[in-house]
């Protein structure tokens, strides 16, 4: 058997290796920084409620979205979900009825009191979600998808969606909302909140006590249904 060949060929595959290997960790460190550095989900803001693309939003906390169709899609958006917590019924307009923008939409059932909700445009309700009215959870699960409440036929479908706050100027408004929120809480419960820490549902009840529908008209505009 001949040594030195053998030998240098376990040497060139041994500098080889260490070639490739630089490189891989190379690789590996930039994906591990670039993943530190971009948020998991973009489309939450830096506290607690997410604020996905493709939406615009009414200061009421609901949200409007055009679909194929040309019907605007309604909800309520994160942040309605979590302050009101575990939903017990959903009251809906009929099909047929007329809707004014920033006017009485539509109703959640919480802790045994009626919460009202603003509708986020005009127009006449062409479609409700029978799937939510029957299983409210799905608003608890899913707000911006399953959890949607009704269609409605604007009579100008793009300028009411242009009276609302598209996604990127929405998120902005909702840090606001985070740091009233934080205030509300207190310095210590702030500080968490604005470090992205995990919100409980029902968030009204926790801050409010038994004055809970009180600031949940101030935080949905109910109290006047003045938007």
């Amino acid at each position: 058997m001949d040594f030195l060949p053998t030998k240098g060929i376990e040497y060139l595959l041994s500098i080889s290796y260490l070639l490739l290997l630089v490189p891989c960790w190379w690789f590996f460190v930039a994906r591990t920084r670039a993943a530190e550095l971009v948020p998991a989900d973009a489309s939450r803001a830096p506290g607690w409620f997410r604020v996905p693309s493709g939406f615009h939003f009414h200061r009421g906390h609901t949200w409007a979205r055009r679909d194929e169709d040309g019907l605007l899609r309604v909800g309520m958006d994160d942040f309605a979900r979590l302050f009101l917590g575990q939903p017990e019924s959903l009251t809906l307009p009929a099909v047929g009825e007329r809707l004014e923008q920033g006017e009485r939409g539509w109703s959640v059932r919480v802790g045994g009191q009626e919460v009202p909700l603003l509708s986020p445009v005009n127009g006449e309700v062409a479609e409700i979600n029978a799937e939510a009215v029957g299983n409210p959870d799905l608003m608890q699960q899913d707000p911006y998808g399953r959890g949607w409440l009704m269609k409605i036929r604007a009579p100008r479908p793009a300028t009411g969606l242009r009276n609302l706050m598209p996604s990127k100027l929405a998120r902005r408004w909702m840090d606001q909302t985070t740091a009233k929120l934080g205030t509300l809480m207190g310095a210590d419960v702030g500080d968490v909140l604005q470090d992205g820490g995990v919100v409980v549902s029902g968030i009204a009840r926790e801050l409010g006590g038994d004055e809970w529908p009180r600031l949940a008209a101030e935080f949905f505009l109910t109290d006047t249904e003045d938007a």
